[in-house]
Formats: structure tokens, C-alpha cells, sequence
């Protein structure tokens, strides 16, 4: 057989195979990932009324620069990571340039927290940066985040990513990102500092966890 009958065999059989294919909707990995990491949420939300409680002044915090600055902090990284792992889904998958957008909302917490620190005295730094909480707040959001990574394994069930590592730490990052968010309902820290250190230490740590199990748990 030559060659060019080979390459029209091969063709045939892929379109034969691909006839009977129901075409997916054009936004159903983004409304499944959602749907998982809504559900992931309800649960983690759930967990923080029952493990720590929510903060006793939270109507009145609302109110208060501290509180939506950390929430736009951790919205922001959470949209960024979930548009990551709407891309990582496809087979087609991406690159890591997708990711650069996440320095940015660092970028800008970083220079709030410089501000802070420049306007405070230099002896109360160290209580700035470590609040009352350091020790447990990346933790925390750690274990908020493992039902959203599990709604997102959900998620994963009826996509096809190919590059495992990369959807696992996009997953993760999002599990993290959206989990601390959650936490916010329950830690009253305020300083800049405090949040880009300690709930970005959380949400690595559930983006490093997601790329550890990727290769295992999202393999189809």
C-alpha cells in the first residue's frame, strides 16, 4: 500500500470515528468546573461555621478596607487560576504564560503592604506580619480547600487534559485561591502583609498538592 493510501485510511477512520461525537457546548468545561467549585465551596463553608466559627463582627467588617481588599486578593487569583484550568481541561492544553497573570494582584499587594509597613513603626513589623494566626491560617486554607479540589476532580471526570501536572496545579491553585476567600468569613487579620504572606503560603500549598496528585487522579 503506498504511503498516500496509508495517510487516507488513517483519515477516513478518524472522521468515521469522530461522525457519531456529539458536538459538547461551548461553555460546558467552564459550567462543569464551576458547578464543581461551587459545590467544593458549599462544603468548605460548611467546615468554617463548623471548625472555627465566622467572625463575630463580620456585618461591620464588611464595611472595612481590610476585609474586601483580601477578598479582591483572593478573587482575583481564584478567576485567574479558574480561566488556567478551563484552558489546562482541553486536550489542547496551554503553556505557562497563562499564569502571568497572577503577578499581578501580588504585584499590587505587595506595594499596599510596602505602604503599610512604611507608615507603621519598624518595632511593630514582626506583629504585623505574623497577626495571631501565621501558624495556622495556611493550613487552614489548605484543608478549605480539599473539597473544591475534589469538586474540581469531579469536574475532570468528563474532561480530557493532557498535560496532568499542569491542570493538577491549576486546579489546585484554584481550590486554594477560592478556599481562602472562604476563610476570610472567619479570620479578622488585617494587614497586607499578613495576607500576602500567609494566605498566599495556603493557596501554594494547595496549588503544589494539586501537582503532585495531577499525574495520578486526572489520568484518562
Amino acid at each position: 500500500m503506498a504511503p498516500g493510501d496509508a495517510e487516507r485510511g488513517t483519515d477516513r477512520l478518524i472522521a468515521a470515528l469522530a461522525a457519531d461525537v456529539p458536538p459538547i457546548a461551548r461553555r460546558y468545561i467552564g459550567r462543569r468546573i464551576a458547578l464543581g467549585i461551587a459545590g467544593g465551596g458549599v462544603v468548605s463553608i460548611g467546615l468554617v461555621f463548623a471548625l472555627f466559627g465566622a467572625r463575630p463582627d463580620f456585618p461591620q467588617a464588611m464595611y472595612g478596607f481590610s476585609f474586601w481588599m483580601k477578598w479582591a486578593y483572593t478573587i482575583s487569583l481564584g478567576l485567574i487560576a479558574v480561566a488556567a484550568t478551563v484552558r489546562l481541561a482541553r486536550p489542547t492544553g496551554g503553556s505557562l504564560r497563562m499564569f502571568w497573570p497572577l503577578a499581578l494582584p501580588i504585584l499590587l499587594l505587595a506595594a499596599l503592604a510596602i505602604e503599610e509597613m512604611a507608615r507603621t513603626p519598624m518595632r511593630d513589623w514582626l506583629s504585623m506580619w505574623l497577626g495571631g494566626s501565621w501558624n495556622r491560617c495556611p493550613w487552614r486554607v489548605l484543608l478549605l480547600a480539599v473539597p473544591i479540589f475534589l469538586g474540581l476532580l469531579w469536574a475532570f471526570r468528563k474532561l480530557a487534559p493532557t498535560d496532568l501536572r499542569a491542570a493538577g496545579a491549576a486546579a489546585g491553585l484554584a481550590a486554594g485561591a477560592w478556599a481562602a476567600t472562604i476563610y476570610c468569613l472567619h479570620c479578622d487579620e488585617f494587614a497586607a502583609v499578613f495576607v500576602l504572606t500567609w494566605y498566599t503560603l495556603g493557596i501554594v500549598l494547595a496549588a503544589a498538592l494539586g501537582a503532585l496528585l495531577g499525574p495520578r487522579v486526572l489520568r484518562w
